[in-house]
């Protein structure tokens, strides 16, 4: 029997029911090795083979040869794993675990779609909220509204919050300030270059980057401009659709993806820059999104080619090394969709360890997870709390700076030093560059006001 013949007849017995069903190429790979399981956050949590990489593999491929129906015993090994991509780093034989459990998922809600409350908030959030950048705008003014009114004082002063669990009140004491501004509201649709222009860049603002993180996308921008780039956000570009891809609605996802891909295709830049690990993951994995479509899949690879994390960006094309200082201990935390799913580690810190002033201390176990993941520190608190522990047992004592690319683990992380109650910055890597040049340019400032002050005194 030929191995097109034996797939075909798999295929025929599948209970996978719906279009896009995980790839047997991909499952078909995996030797059941067991060199994932140390990689594995939710194994090591649990010590449930159903629970691995290699586990959920076997289940994937058994409801794809119809042994095993799309029930609980296979719907919470799928929603249970991180999707944080440390087993495809460990594995010797290329299995594409996060590409299996996002297709899986997405088979997962065909089969079994969310009802009740929970169907309720995922369907206000991922369908009626992040694809509509105004909406979540609107959302966000209004969370800056209850942070400055005094509603949030008084919401914990009369002890609402205990009516949440834990986790939840955890996450809104360590909240950040939402900006008055988001960023595409302060940085409009263009920035010139400084100086000579060495080409145009497109960036991705993002959804949570836009609204809680603004501050991020202008150092972004700034940065980008002052290496030589015109930065354009092109209007119409939404969220990436991670998060849906995640939760397993991938026709939503899929179509946001088409219209970021029309949008930045059509401003015609050289490179599409993004600065958050799981938003760049997604949009580089467009192609594999979207490889079913006709119309798009060739747009997408077009479109992923020319994405790059700001990071892997400034020193594939070269950067100005900072002269201002930046006087700290730093520890650096790998992000998952940057270190496991985009392979970037060294960048960041070769941006880091250029910057006058910083002093980078290794963490231990980087690279482990936070328990971040998406929406998972809301979803699954009894794995994510105990990762966040453990990540923050790993933070060097000596540092007063926590440095990462991915909005997510900042949360998260934040969340973390408000539990052990530390004094720890928390900072996205390129906002520390920007700052370097920031002390650069006030320190020039300084030394021309001086100049002139000694110069005025010359001609008295």
């Amino acid at each position: 029997m030929s191995e097109q013949t034996t797939l075909a007849a798999m295929l025929e017995h599948s209970n996978y029911k719906w279009p896009d069903p995980p790839d047997p190429d991909k499952f078909n790979v995996c030797v059941h090795c067991g060199l994932c399981l140390d990689a594995c956050p939710t194994y090591q949590e649990t010590g449930n083979e159903a629970q691995s990489p290699r586990g959920r593999v076997y289940l994937i491929k058994s409801v794809a040869e119809g042994k095993l129906d799309i029930n609980d015993s296979f719907i919470d090994p799928v929603f249970r794993c991180l999707d944080c991509r440390a087993c495809e780093t460990a594995c010797p034989s290329g299995v594409q675990v996060g590409a299996l459990i996002e297709e899986a998922r997405g088979q997962v809600r065909k089969a079994q779609p969310l009802t009740g409350v929970k169907g309720m908030i995922s369907s206000t959030f991922l369908k009626q909220i992040f694809p509509h950048p105004n909406r979540l705008r609107t959302l966000g003014r209004f969370m800056r509204f209850y942070q400055k009114s005094g509603l949030q004082t008084a919401t914990r002063g009369l002890g609402i919050m205990k009516l949440f669990p834990k986790h939840l009140r955890e996450m809104e004491a360590a909240m950040p300030q939402v900006p008055a501004k988001t960023s595409r509201e302060a940085l409009g649709t263009v920035l010139p270059a400084i100086g000579k222009k060495r080409g145009t860049v497109g960036l991705i603002l993002g959804c949570v980057m836009d609204v809680m993180y603004a501050d991020i996308n202008m150092a972004t921008a700034r940065v980008l401009a002052r290496n030589g780039f015109d930065v354009v956000m092109p209007e119409g570009q939404g969220c990436c659709g991670a998060l849906q891809v995640h939760a397993g609605e991938r026709d939503i996802a899929k179509a946001m993806a088409r219209q970021n891909i029309d949008v930045f295709l059509a401003a015609d830049v050289d490179y599409i820059i993004i600065n958050a690990a799981g938003c760049g993951a997604a949009v580089k994995e467009y192609p594999e999104l979207l490889h079913n479509d006709p119309q798009y899949h060739e747009k997408a690879e077009t479109f992923a080619a020319k994405v790059r994390d700001v990071s892997e960006f400034l020193v594939e094309v070269g950067y100005e090394a900072p002269k201002g200082r930046v006087e700290m201990k730093i520890t650096y935390h790998d992000a998952c969709h940057l270190a496991h799913a985009q392979k970037i580690r060294t960048q960041p810190r070769q941006i880091l360890r250029s910057i006058p002033g910083v002093e980078l201390v290794e963490m231990f176990e980087s690279d482990r997870c936070c328990g971040s993941a998406g929406i998972y520190n809301i979803t699954h608190p009894e794995i994510a709390g105990p990762l966040l522990d453990r990540k923050m047992a790993d933070v060097p004592s000596n540092v007063s700076c926590i440095a990462m690319g991915n909005p997510g683990c900042m949360m998260q992380i934040q969340v973390g030093v408000h539990r052990i109650d530390a004094k720890l910055e928390v900072a996205h890597t390129i906002t520390l560059l920007d700052r370097a040049y920031q002390a650069e340019d006030q320190a020039a400032a300084g030394q021309a006001k001086q100049m002139e002050l000694v110069g005025g005194r010359g001609r008295k």
